[in-house]
This record gives C-alpha cells, sequence and structure tokens, in this order.
C-alpha cells in the first residue's frame, strides 16, 4: 500500500470558524507521524475526521485505503484511537476492560485471550491484569488504553497528546512504549502533541500545524537544518529595546533570521561562536545593554517560532479551542 493515511485539501468548518484548513498530507505504512502544534491548532480535529467521528466540510481523505465518509466501518475496523482525555471504565479490571473492546470488534474467545496476554505483556501490565483500573496510577491507565487501542490489530494507531498531564519520568516510559509498538506490531501511527521533545524523539516526519494549516512537514533533523545555523538568544536590560534592536541586526544582514520572544532575541546565524562579538559590538553601538548571551543548536521550538512568530506554548486558547472541547464532550 502507498498510503496508510492520505488527506486531499481536507477542511472542517464549525460555523464561522475553520478548525482546519485545506490539509493535504500523506503518512507511509509503518510511519509514525507527529501533528505538532499548539492547543487549538487543529490536532484533535484532524484526528477526529480521520477516525471517522466527525465529517469534513469540504476536501477528502482515505484511511489504510478506504475513504473516510463513504466507508467508515471499513476505517474504523482498520485503526485504534487512544484519546486526549481518558475512557476507560474504572470499575472493571484491566483484563475486563480488554475483553469488553475484544468483543465490540468480534474477536472470538480463544482469539481474545491471546491478544490480552499479548497487549498487557507488551506494556508490562500483566501483573496488574485482574486489579482494577481505579487502582492504576495515570501512567498505567495510558498504557492500559494503548494496550486497548490494539487489540483488534489495528493497521494504523491515532495517539492524540498520550502523554498530556504525565510527569516526565511517566512520560519517557510511554515513549519507549510507542517505539515498540511502533516496531514490534508494525503499526501505522499518528501522534498529536505539543511537547517538541516528544515529537523530536519519536517522530520520522513532523507536520507542525498552527491556525489549522500545516506549516512545515520534514523529518525532525531537516526541520532544524532548514534554520542553516546556530541560535544564539540575547536577554535585554530594556526588553523595550528588542524591536529597534531586531531591525538592526535584520538591516546590518548579521543574521539569516531574527525572532523576539518574552524580551529576549533569538538571532539564527552560520558559525555562532565567531558571530557573538559582532552581534555584541552593534548592540553596544547602538546604546542597548545585553544582560546575557548563550548559544545553541536550532530546536522544534525555533521551528515553529520561525513558521508563526511565537513559541509553541505562547498561544493563549481561542474559539477554535472551544471547539476542541466541544469534540471531546461529544466523545464522552
Amino acid at each position: 500500500m502507498l498510503h496508510a493515511i492520505e488527506t486531499m485539501e481536507i477542511t472542517k468548518k464549525f460555523e464561522s470558524i475553520t478548525a482546519v484548513n485545506n490539509v493535504s498530507i500523506s503518512v507511509k505504512p509503518g510511519e509514525l507521524f507527529g501533528l505538532l502544534g499548539p492547543n487549538g491548532a487543529g490536532k484533535t480535529t484532524l484526528i477526529s475526521m480521520l477516525s471517522t467521528m466527525i465529517e469534513p466540510t469540504e476536501g477528502r481523505a482515505t484511511v489504510w485505503g478506504f475513504d473516510v465518509e463513504r466507508e467508515a466501518p471499513r476505517v474504523r475496523e482498520s485503526i485504534g484511537i487512544v484519546f486526549q482525555d481518558t475512557t476507560l471504565d474504572d470499575r472493571l479490571t484491566g483484563r475486563e476492560s480488554l475483553d469488553l473492546h475484544g468483543r465490540l470488534y468480534g474477536l472470538d474467545t480463544k482469539t481474545r485471550k491471546m491478544r490480552i496476554q499479548d497487549v498487557l505483556s507488551l506494556v508490562e501490565l500483566s501483573d496488574r491484569a485482574d486489579a482494577l483500573v481505579k487502582t492504576y496510577s495515570g501512567g498505567m491507565m495510558r498504557r492500559l488504553e494503548i494496550a486497548r487501542g490494539l487489540m483488534h490489530h489495528p493497521r494504523v494507531l491515532f495517539l492524540d497528546e498520550p502523554t498530556l498531564g504525565l510527569d516526565p519520568q511517566t512520560r519517557l516510559h510511554i515513549w519507549e512504549y510507542i517505539k515498540t509498538l511502533n516496531k514490534a506490531e508494525g503499526v501505522t501511527i499518528v501522534l498529536t502533541t505539543h511537547y517538541m521533545e516528544e515529537a523530536d524523539h519519536l517522530c520520522d516526519r513532523i507536520a507542525i500545524i498552527d491556525h489549522g494549516e500545516i506549516v512545515a512537514l520534514d523529518t525532525p533533523e531537516a526541520l532544524k537544518d532548514m534554520l542553516g545555523g546556530d541560535v544564539i538568544i540575547l536577554e535585554l536590560e530594556k526588553p523595550e529595546d528588542k524591536s529597534r534592536l531586531c531591525e538592526i541586526y535584520k538591516k546590518n544582514g548579521t543574521a539569516k533570521i531574527v525572532s523576539e520572544k518574552n524580551g529576549e532575541i533569538f538571532i539564527t546565524v552560520k558559525n555562532g561562536e565567531h558571530q557573538i562579538p559582532h552581534i555584541l559590538y552593534l548592540a553596544s553601538n547602538a546604546g542597548v545593554s545585553i544582560l546575557a548571551v548563550s548559544l545553541r543548536k536550532p530546536t522544534l521550538d525555533d521551528v515553529f517560532l520561525h513558521h508563526t512568530g511565537r513559541a509553541i506554548r505562547d498561544r493563549a486558547a481561542t474559539e477554535v479551542e472551544q471547539v476542541g472541547y466541544k469534540i471531546r464532550a461529544r466523545r464522552k
């Protein structure tokens, strides 16, 4: 199969709000594909269309070769999904939760028992299989939800913010489970996240989405390399000087990319360590006092800042984000 997922100018509007705008992407079988963007950017809405929970307003999409509108039952047979919010019944045991899911997908008794054993082993929950879900930690619940999504051997697994709200150590463990199931199960995974390090660590390719549109799409390394150098960060004594100093650097041609955030200036240059003296000279010549200077390699946050003019966590809640809340409430 050429594409596990393909969207063709897919759009979703909620009255006057365009949550997803003219998105065209393709995901290869076996790929771990990331949708990276702030809350309210359109990630969950796009996943909801691909998993047949809501219909596109315009455009079309296929999942494992099946049209999400005309062949919705076939799409559902081919996918697993782990929602952003927990959907487990905490009055069941882990084993009972998996058994119920298997029954809903029509698995026979023998297959269900074998599959429950396999997926519990994969997420290391075999020893807690017969404990009530309400006794599980948050990380264990996420692992059980991933196991549940794999019960019926899906071709494509959607993970919508799978580590949201988890502590750093548990998040790292979930990362390892995701990588393992991608390789061991051979399943195509679409991961939505607003954690830069998560996307960088896990994904083969990343689509950065903002205001419902794809603003960049490539491998993590290629996205960072496109900035073309090192990042120099200047902390100013007077934040109000940042716009003036940015203009000086842009006119001088010192830097390929200059941006500002929270009173700091971010400058992308080649051979950054050799450029710092000249950059400080220009600031001094302009009467701008620099409190601190740091140098590092570009990150995905720098890529997002370059494409959108702000860091991924700077975005306030908007009407589009409220749409996401409504979609999740409807699912419940």
